[in-house]
């Protein structure tokens, strides 16, 4: 193994953790669960997990390069903490990061959003390997995703760059007052609005996997809500299309290895609603790294802020 990283990927329910290397490779994964109840902060168990690995894996701290994070929520890069979206994580918004897990281990640490730092990973050695333009879109219970212009991660001003899932697509909504979520991409692509447009029509299936199951046993109406459904997702993905001309657009989440009933409809109606010369040569296919792209991510960010901060 070269150079080590620990790698953390925070979710809403687990702590994914392990030892990655540069080559992108990781060993030691771990799982701690996040105690929801409140009776230990997402930090408290965050440590406890890295103190047990290290303890587990025989190394000290100062073995590592450093820490990457991945995380949830709307990332203040520059600052290394979360912002006040934080998404599906209890009492996560405005949590420090950085700051206290360099003062407990004594090496650097970085975090940036989990979308981007699948994208960065699938870059780097998966779906989209060597590719320099890339769009990955992120399928959950919301949309999460990154995007890779030029080699080099889209983060902003401020490190929220990517939040694509919040991007509006519905100008009706958006325009008529209300909740401003409502006209959002998510509220419309995510898999928690499949369900939504599967309940809409009368159906009582619960998850997604119950929609594909349908669908595959030929069920019209199953077949139907997809169809709308990967009309919402085409949308958007056409509309990043437009803006950011990638060589690759990856699709990510659990129902990303739905090929026949996803990946081909959402290939298929992408290639005809954009642009010609943007179509030509372009690629949507699924992201492959699975549960091990935060983790991988982070890690990468990692590498290329310091080699970035190392140029100034």
């Amino acid at each position: 193994m070269g150079k080590k990283y620990l790698g953390v990927d925070i979710g809403g329910t687990f702590i994914k953790l392990g030892i990655v290397d540069d080559a992108g490779n990781v060993s030691m994964r771990r799982e701690v669960p996040i105690n929801r109840s409140g009776s230990e902060t997402v930090m408290e168990t965050l440590m406890r997990g890295i103190d047990a690995l290290l303890a587990e894996a025989g190394f000290e701290a100062s073995d590592f390069e450093g820490i990457g994070v991945s995380a949830a929520g709307c990332i203040d890069t520059t600052k290394g903490c979360v912002a006040e979206n934080g998404g599906n994580i209890p009492d996560w918004s405005f949590t420090p990061v950085t700051g206290p897990l360099s003062e407990r281990y004594g090496i650097r640490a970085t975090i940036a959003n989990d979308g981007n730092c699948v994208a960065l990973a699938e870059a780097w050695i998966g779906a989209a390997k060597g590719v320099r333009d890339v769009i990955c879109v992120v399928l959950g219970t919301g949309v999460g995703g990154g995007i890779v212009s030029g080699g080099r991660l889209i983060e902003g001003a401020h490190g929220f760059g990517g939040e694509i899932g919040h991007f509006p697509t519905h100008a009706d909504l958006l325009l008529k007052g209300g909740d401003k979520w409502s006209s959002h991409y998510e509220t419309f692509a995510s898999t928690g609005a499949l369900v939504r447009r599967a309940k809409a029509s009368g159906k009582d299936w619960t998850n997604g996997k119950e929609i594909f199951e349908a669908a595959a046993s030929g069920d019209e109406d199953a077949l139907n809500i997809l169809d709308g459904w990967t009309d919402e997702v085409t949308a958007g993905i056409t509309g990043l299309v437009h803006v950011f001309d990638p060589e690759v657009v990856l699709i990510g989440g659990g129902v990303s290895a739905q090929e026949e009933f996803l990946i081909k409809p959402v290939r298929a109606k992408t290639l005809k609603t954009v642009t010609p010369d943007m179509a030509a040569g372009l690629q949507v296919k699924s992201a492959e790294l699975g549960n091990n792209a935060g983790m991988v991510g982070a890690v990468k960010y990692f590498i290329d802020r310091s080699t970035w901060e190392h140029t100034l």
